[in-house]
């Protein structure tokens, strides 16, 4: 049985995430993301489900910068989690009695509607996450009377629903990526993604449409670019990259080769298959069997063959 580290305490949603993932994994739940990463680089896991990005939110800071900084790992498989968030109480507590709810502020910020119109008078204190602010609720001596958590939390703490999907949206959805160390890539399936993170080898006019350019003369696709500060300075960037395809396809690893080229280094964190089965769309002259085909007629020009 494979054991599995991810952001917990009990109750969270990327526990949710690792329960669908891999239902017979033991799970090891740690305090933050770079916890749950450092358990697998230690040995202590096999690998680790963390959040990657929100529909809503964009991507999680701590897991790109995690992946960027960190010891290399390798993200092997995906899961896209609906994100339902629900009031939980003590047995017996009813909505008019919530006088204090504690939650995470992120939560707090996608559940303003429900709050406002149903706990008008209500405080709301932020938690370090909304399996910390149901663990809390389920203390009897605890001043809070609600917590806003996914309902696994109520599970886990023996609470009860007092309202359930008590989102505004209802359209939203986690990215979760579970990890490995560095070892054998998934196979390619049709309908893979394949993440990576480039830096800049110097900031000049046109840096980022170079890395863009790689991209887009072999026909790939890309799904998520997100950049974030390298700590070096005012301006001065990396850049997260995910993209249709698989590094074994032709299109994909000359992408990559090309970026090699002209970044000052770039990190390969996977390719691995996409959780929402799209198959990848190849536009006319990118498929491998074209590759190979201009390869052999360079291979004959070079030869001397007309």
């Amino acid at each position: 049985m494979s054991k599995l580290a991810y952001l917990g305490p009990e109750g969270t949603f990327t526990e949710a995430a690792v329960r669908a993932l891999a239902p017979d994994a033991e799970r090891l739940p740690c305090a933050n993301v770079g916890a749950a990463l450092d358990a697998v680089r230690a040995g202590e896991a096999d690998g680790a489900v963390v959040p990657l990005e929100n529909s809503l939110e964009g991507g999680i800071i701590q897991t790109l910068d995690e992946f960027a900084w960190g010891e290399p790992l390798l993200i092997v498989a995906e899961y896209l989690l609906p994100v339902e968030f629900s009031l939980l109480v003590r047995p017996g507590t009813e909505l008019r009695q919530i006088k204090r709810v504690t939650t995470h502020p992120a939560a707090h910020t996608q559940c303003r509607g429900f709050i406002e119109r149903e706990l008008a008078g209500a405080v709301v204190i932020p938690a370090s996450s909304t399996a910390a602010a149901a663990q809390e609720v389920a203390n009897p001596e605890s001043p809070y009377d609600a917590a806003i958590s996914p309902a696994i939390a109520g599970e886990v703490y023996g609470l009860t629903e007092a309202a359930s999907n008590i989102g505004d949206r209802n359209d939203t959805v986690t990215r979760f990526v579970r990890v490995a160390p560095p070892g054998p890539i998934p196979e390619p399936t049709g309908a893979d993604r394949t993440s990576l993170v480039a830096f800049l080898k110097e900031d000049h006019a046109g840096a980022l449409l170079e890395m863009l350019s790689e991209f887009a003369v072999r026909g790939v696709n890309l799904t998520r670019i997100e950049s974030r500060p390298t700590g070096q300075g005012i301006g001065n960037y990396f850049f997260h990259f995910d993209c249709e395809g698989h590094v074994a396809d032709a299109r994909v690893g000359e992408a990559l080769s090309g970026l090699h080229r002209i970044c000052g280094d770039l990190r390969f964190l996977g390719s691995y298959p996409r959780a929402d089965q799209v198959v990848t769309q190849i536009r006319p002259g990118t498929a491998d069997t074209d590759f190979d085909e201009a390869g052999g007629w360079l291979g004959r020009i070079r030869s001397g063959q007309v």
